[in-house]
């Protein structure tokens, strides 16, 4: 029988109430907290929080405050990472970033997602399907990455797209829904 952690990682439906689960968001939330409140000029304890917080980083990379995530374990950046404020992810699934990405303000990426039939929303379930973004990506700002999409290498999303589908590599995408708008 799998654990709740282990059927939301696999994407299967599972319980968020679970307790391991609300350990392990109480967990995160309070380092994100104490993360958000750190003065701005003192670097090497900023990294030193993130690097508890995400399940993998590369040496080189800046997540300006205020930052937030379900349970930061599921998320991994690369090398040369740069998100400005108030970015959020919902990384009830895995959440893989590139090399040399570069977000801007209010961004949202969220894997996780809820039931369409209601009996079963209501009562707590959810699912969460993995987010990948590429190397050379820059996500303007206020896009949202919604469950599931895949996004390809030296990709630009422009400014207030919502992203529903996967983006391939090369090209500048924007709109609500986001589209490709030209190869580059």
């Amino acid at each position: 029988m799998k654990t709740e952690r282990e059927k939301m990682i696999a994407g299967h439906m599972y319980n968020p109430a679970d307790m391991t689960l609300l350990k392990d968001r109480a967990r995160v939330k309070t380092l994100c907290m104490e993360y958000n409140s750190i003065p701005y000029g003192v670097i090497a304890e900023r990294k030193s929080i993130l690097k508890k917080i995400l399940g993998k980083t590369g040496e080189n990379f800046t997540i300006e405050p205020n930052f937030f995530c379900d349970y930061g374990y599921n998320i991994e950046i690369g090398e040369n990472f740069y998100a400005n404020h108030n970015l959020v992810i919902l990384d009830c699934a895995k959440v893989k970033i590139g090399d040399n990405v570069f977000i801007a303000p209010n961004v949202g990426i969220y894997a996780a997602t809820h039931p369409i039939d209601t009996e079963r929303r209501i009562a707590g379930e959810e699912y969460a399907l993995p987010i990948t973004i590429g190397n050379n990506v820059w996500i303007g700002g206020n896009v949202v990455i919604l469950p599931g999409v895949t996004i390809g290498d030296n990709v630009v999303i422009g400014a207030g797209s919502v992203v529903t589908k996967d983006i391939p590599s090369n090209v500048m995408a924007y709109g609500n829904p986001c589209r490709i708008a030209k190869e580059i």
